[in-house]
């Protein structure tokens, strides 16, 4: 996963859901995946284990399906750790309809917050007023209205709803990972 051309996306994960005969949304999935990340630093075993149970299947078809769900993992990891923060939660492109597209948002939604739900109260105590209160907004982005005409302004409305689930994202992350990423060094990248 080194070049941006390589990265994972929706389409590809959906095609092997459907090569495991799941129907599901890969966007719900890749929801609990960053939540879990950002408070469990979930491993690689546990991962592909919750998705085989997501799928309904014991373990991976093959090898390169197994490969695929793994390299999901490290690609969510990386972006979330990564200084440019360039997380992005994996949802249906502008080849999906709009209505299509409001519903793979809402699905991941409803994923993050799963596993925040069950991080518990204790948890969520420390955390910063600006976190709680994404956190809270995104309860209201789960209910969301998805049956939506593909129209300029909805696309904006879309595009503004996703970019508030992705920085909520990161902010869960960096605050359970002080000091990653390192956003605020102004000490120049070493290669």
């Amino acid at each position: 996963m080194s070049s941006p051309d390589e990265r994972l996306d929706f389409s590809t994960l959906a095609d092997l859901f459907l090569l495991h005969g799941s129907m599901q949304s890969p966007a719900f999935l890749d929801g609990r995946l960053c939540a879990e990340l950002a408070l469990h630093d979930v491993t690689a075993e546990a991962w592909l284990e919750e998705v085989c149970l997501g799928l309904g299947v014991e373990q991976p078809r093959d090898r390169e399906s197994g490969e695929t769900l793994l390299a999901w993992r490290r690609q969510s990891l990386d972006a979330l750790a990564d200084s440019g923060l360039h997380y992005e939660p994996l949802l249906p492109d502008e080849l999906f309809s709009l209505a299509e597209r409001a519903r793979g948002l809402q699905e991941w939604t409803l994923g993050f917050l799963e596993v925040i739900d069950d991080a518990g109260e204790a948890q969520r105590e420390g955390w910063s007023q600006a976190l709680r209160e994404a956190i809270e907004d995104l309860t209201g982005l789960a209910a969301i209205e998805t049956d939506i005409d593909d129209s300029a302004e909805n696309e904006n409305d879309l595009f503004a709803l996703t970019e508030h689930a992705r920085m909520a994202a990161m902010l869960l992350y960096t605050e359970q990972h002080p000091g990653q990423p390192q956003v605020e060094s102004g000490e120049p990248t070493r290669h």
